[in-house]
């Protein structure tokens, strides 16, 4: 690590981040009756669990974990999320949209927005309906996106599970306001003020294992929808599509069929932190889901996306 990130990522650094995401974690424990963690099996949802277990260690977290399944993960996102959960002791609930609208889409579709929205938005309001989850704390960080830096962290959602940016509560000296109207539910964004530099050395400090996706390694990949996929069991080449054979790693991780490599030789935390403190664009560029307009991520939210 060069003297810079040494700086940077000096233990008081991360000690204050992580201060301020546990502060927020149990604030949303006192306030709300009914809170769940979602869990994407992600580098984020790794740091957001950790942060959970450290708020109320020595106790277990005291609300369950919630995973939308779109049905179209890697592999290697299934057999991590099943073997960290066993390994962490915690209650997952594992939730998919089984309803014909959904069901109809398959892998070719993965980067629609009709695919978003009845694989992951509704799947996810309809799990929040069943459940009773009067809030849901996610992993998405201010830096990420344009959208998500209009975020406060408490984030309110109507009846409908609409998100309107104009209409969202202020957040003055780390004071946060749990109250809500019948029938609306709050998202809780503890990792806001955290960047993906940020993420990758907590996730070093704290020794945290990930998905082995994010690190570099040799993959056959083709382009497609602006993004290179890895060929597998969701991604079969087509006519005039050419295989590309190079080491590369993942910056981001979703549905195999939307979620793009970057071609990269950083095969451990230190060399991914150089590379991502060097990038000129955020780990969104990866994701076909982003690419459909300007606005798509905004829009998805105001539909009641994560």
């Amino acid at each position: 690590m060069n003297r810079y990130m040494e700086e940077r990522y000096s233990l008081n650094y991360l000690k204050q981040l992580e201060a301020e995401s546990i502060y927020i974690i149990r604030e949303t424990a006192a306030e709300f009756k009914n809170p769940v963690l979602l869990y994407s099996v992600g580098k984020d949802s790794s740091v957001n669990l950790r942060l959970c277990q450290k708020a109320f260690y020595p106790g277990k977290i005291p609300f369950p974990l919630l995973h939308i399944d779109t049905g179209y993960k890697f592999k290697e996102m299934y057999e991590f999320r099943d073997y960290y959960m066993k390994k962490a002791g915690v209650n997952l609930i594992v939730y998919k949209n089984e309803e014909p609208e959904a069901q109809k889409f398959g892998p070719e579709q993965a980067h629609t927005d009709q695919y978003i929205y009845y694989k992951k938005t509704k799947a996810l309001l309809d799990a929040l309906k069943k459940y009773g989850f009067d809030a849901a704390i996610g992993g998405a960080r201010r830096e990420e996106e344009k959208s998500r830096a209009k975020e406060r962290i408490f984030s309110v959602r109507t009846e409908l599970g609409a998100w309107d940016p104009k209409n969202q509560k202020p957040e003055l000296w780390h004071l946060y306001n749990g109250k809500l109207q019948e029938k609306e539910t709050m998202r809780i964004f503890p990792l806001s003020n955290w960047t993906e530099s940020d993420i990758w050395a907590y996730i070093k400090e704290e020794n945290i294992e990930v998905v082995p996706l994010y690190f570099a390694q040799k993959r056959q990949l083709i382009k497609r929808n602006n993004v290179l996929v890895r060929l597998d069991e969701f991604n079969h080449p087509k006519e005039g599509e050419e295989i590309i054979e190079a080491v590369c790693r993942y910056r981001t991780l979703g549905c195999s069929p939307s979620t793009g490599a970057v071609l990269s030789s950083a095969q451990n935390i230190d060399e991914i932190l150089e590379e991502v403190l060097n990038a000129k664009k955020s780990e969104r560029e990866t994701r076909a889901i982003d690419g459909t307009s300007e606005t798509a991520m905004e829009q998805k939210k105001k539909e009641g996306y994560f």
